[in-house]
């Protein structure tokens, strides 16, 4: 397997299965944070959790109620806040280092898209 990276506008996500340590990579505008293996998964899985609950409720919201929603692992933590279809994303770690990155709303929907498409096991 090779090495992924992909990137856009304030977003960018990596794999790189030959690392010994951290395989994954998550970033924004100016910051990147290596993960290792079992986070990346994490990440990957509540990100996709995260943006399918986001519009799950959006028809049970009025217009212009924005949300805040949360989604954790035993690894990290995610939370949205916005609007259904344009929210920001923050991410912390939660175990051994601490970390935390944030994404604005113009980069959270092809995040999402890279996320699903990462090919990563």
């Amino acid at each position: 397997m090779t090495q992924q990276l992909r990137e856009g506008e304030g977003w960018r996500l990596g794999w790189n299965p030959d690392a010994e340590v951290f395989r994954g990579l998550v970033g924004g505008e100016n910051w990147a944070l290596e993960l290792t293996e079992a986070e990346l998964e994490d990440f990957c899985r509540l990100i996709v959790q995260l943006a399918d609950t986001l519009r799950q409720i959006s028809s049970e919201l009025m217009d212009g109620e924005r949300v805040s929603c949360e989604v954790e692992s035993d690894q990290l933590w995610l939370e949205a806040e916005g609007f259904p279809q344009a929210y920001t994303l923050r991410l912390l770690l939660l175990k051994g280092r601490g970390a935390e990155g944030a994404w604005g709303e113009s980069a959270v929907p092809e995040l999402i898209q890279a996320v699903q498409m990462l090919k990563v096991f």
